[in-house]
Parts: C-alpha cells; sequence; structure tokens
C-alpha cells in the first residue's frame, strides 16, 4: 500500500503570527491534514540568514508553535519541529550545494527583492544558499507539495532542480527525491493595514493573538480609498484595503458591502468596524486554544519533542538512502 503523499512547510521563528500567515499558509496547512502527510518545520537556521541575535529564538519558536496548535495543526498527525535538532538538515544542504552554481542562485528573483538595497558583495552565503537549505528540507521528507506564498515559487523550482540534479547524477535507477510543487491558497498574500505587503517589522499587522479592542485599534489606522474623504462620498472598494479584508472575512455580505461603498451610503469608518468584528469571530476559536496552551507549557514543550523525534525517524531513513546513492558515508 502506497503511502499518502507528503507536504513540508515552515516558517522563521520571529514569534507571534499575524493574519497573512493564517491566510497564506496556516489555513492552508489544516485543510491538507486529512489528505496528506504533514511535516511543520520551524527553521530556526532559516532565521540566521536576516538576524544573527539568535537569543530569542527558543522562546520566539515555542510561541509561534502555540500559533499552530491555535490555527488547528494536529500534532498527532502532522509532526512539529526544530530545523536545528535534525542534524540531517545541514548535512543534505552541503551536498545538494555541489549541485548548484552560484550564478544560479544570483538569479533567484526572490533574493533580488530582498537584497535590493545591498551590494552583491554584501550577501552572506547563507543568504544566497538559502533556497539550498529550503531545498534540503523539503527533500528531506521528500515533500510532494509545499505550501507556499507566491514570493517561494522560485524557491520550490529550485529544489526541483536539485531534486532532478540528484537523481540523475546518483540515482537514475531508482530515483529518491520526488520533485515537489508549489500550493498557493486563494489569499496568498493578504496587504498589511497600509496596503503594503504584512510584516511585523513595518508594523502594518492584526496578530493572531490581538484582542478584539486591538484589532478595532488597528483597523482604525487602515488605508482607504484616498477618494473617498467623507460618509457620503461615492467609493472605489476595488482599491479599498478594507474591501480586500471584507472578501476574505465578510463573503455573504462582500457584494452589498460593495454597493453601498460605491453610493456613498457606507462610510468607512463604518466598514471598517463591520471587518473588525468579523476578524475578532474568527479569531475567537483560536484565543481559547492560545489560552489553554499558555497555561500548559510542559505540553507545549512534549508535542515538540515528540515532533522532533518523529522527524528525526523519518530524516535518518532518508539519508541512509542518499549515503547508499552516492557511495559515501
Amino acid at each position: 500500500m502506497s503511502r499518502k503523499k507528503r507536504i513540508l512547510s515552515g516558517m522563521r521563528p520571529t514569534g507571534k503570527l499575524h493574519l497573512g500567515h493564517l491566510v497564506g499558509a496556516l489555513e492552508n496547512w489544516v485543510q491538507l491534514q486529512s489528505e496528506y502527510e504533514n511535516y511543520h518545520l520551524i527553521a530556526d537556521y532559516h532565521a540566521l540568514t536576516t538576524n544573527l541575535d539568535s537569543s530569542g529564538i527558543y522562546e520566539n519558536s515555542i510561541d509561534m508553535l502555540i500559533d499552530w496548535l491555535s490555527a488547528g495543526i494536529d500534532p498527532t498527525a502532522s509532526p512539529m519541529f526544530r530545523q536545528s535538532q535534525i542534524k540531517e538538515h545541514t548535512e543534505l544542504h552541503l551536498l545538494l550545494s555541489m549541485l548548484i552554481t552560484s550564478a544560479r542562485l544570483e538569479r533567484n528573483p526572490t533574493l533580488k527583492d530582498q537584497i535590493r538595497d545591498l551590494e552583491m558583495e554584501n550577501v552572506s552565503y547563507g543568504h544566497l544558499g538559502y533556497p539550498v537549505l529550503q531545498a534540503a528540507d523539503i527533500l528531506l521528507y521528500k515533500g510532494d507539495l509545499v505550501p507556499v506564498g507566491e514570493d517561494q515559487l522560485p524557491h520550490i523550482e529550485i529544489t526541483r532542480e536539485l531534486a532532478r540534479r540528484f537523481n540523475l547524477q546518483y540515482a537514475s535507477a531508482q530515483p529518491i527525491f520526488p520533485e515537489p510543487e508549489g500550493k498557493i491558497s486563494r489569499f496568498a498574500r493578504l496587504p498589511g493595514l497600509d496596503g503594503k505587503r504584512m510584516s511585523k517589522s513595518v508594523g502594518n499587522t492584526i496578530l493572531l493573538s490581538d484582542s478584539p479592542e486591538t484589532i478595532k485599534t488597528k483597523m482604525r489606522t487602515a488605508v482607504t480609498d484616498p477618494q473617498k474623504v467623507r460618509r457620503g462620498d461615492p467609493g472605489r472598494p476595488e482599491v479599498c484595503l478594507v474591501y480586500t479584508y471584507h472578501q476574505k472575512y465578510s463573503p455573504a455580505d462582500v457584494e452589498s458591502i460593495g454597493r453601498d461603498c460605491r453610493s456613498g451610503a457606507l462610510g468607512c469608518v463604518d466598514c471598517k468596524m463591520k471587518v473588525v468584528k468579523q476578524i475578532a469571530d474568527s479569531l475567537a476559536p483560536m484565543h481559547e486554544k492560545r489560552s489553554y496552551y499558555e497555561q500548559h507549557p510542559a505540553e507545549v514543550k512534549e508535542i515538540l519533542h515528540d515532533g522532533e523525534k518523529r522527524a528525526k525517524e523519518v530524516a535518518h531513513q532518508t539519508m541512509h538512502e542518499v549515503h547508499e546513492a552516492m557511495k559515501i558515508g
């Protein structure tokens, strides 16, 4: 009997997550649990590519894990683990780095976006090789599907190239690695409150742990149609950030909201308060779960350790196959 196909996905541990993480990744992960074997990576090594301060990584990892659990990731079905605790990640990263040129990595459009304001000589080796470590993360668990945001698709293509290259070089008779595909949700990018990409470093986010009152305070700052100055002014919902949020959180009312915005019957403040309620209501079950896990830290650590034990077993088997194919180790 063939195994279920696997997904491998992860996030860098930067603390509490926001709505962008939820709609761009977590909702996908939860929906896929019944259909796929899920492996979820706390990418603590990846966090070092942009910030060398590691003092808060463990605490941030625990906080992020609680958000994952609160969103509905089932630890019995989906192992969750720290990248740094599975040493096979670094070994496979090293081996795969022999199969790709620096010129190919420099052409990665995601890297170009990230280093737009830097000179290439100031980019660390680890940052340049970020997609190779990501490929090792995915291929170590033989991931078939990778739920990602649009900006990560170039990384998935590099992973596919490395899988092909390894199989052709060392395992042509019996390929070891599948060529994974990226899966994007409809709302892969939910904009921040300023209309730009949602990011905690910018301060334009709504956190999954934010209270209804905090959400209300933050939503008051959200940008709207600049031509709709007063309540009775006709608006253009297609250019309004708040309407984008309604499309996600008020699907049953989105047509009437758009109509009332265009006619001027719905003012921006009332429109914002409508979506605040919808967002707060949708997050309420998560808040309840978060409260439970925050009160039971030992259970959270046990979930993490169990996930790492299960991930190690898979990683060890994959590297055994790699060693045999390469005739090393």
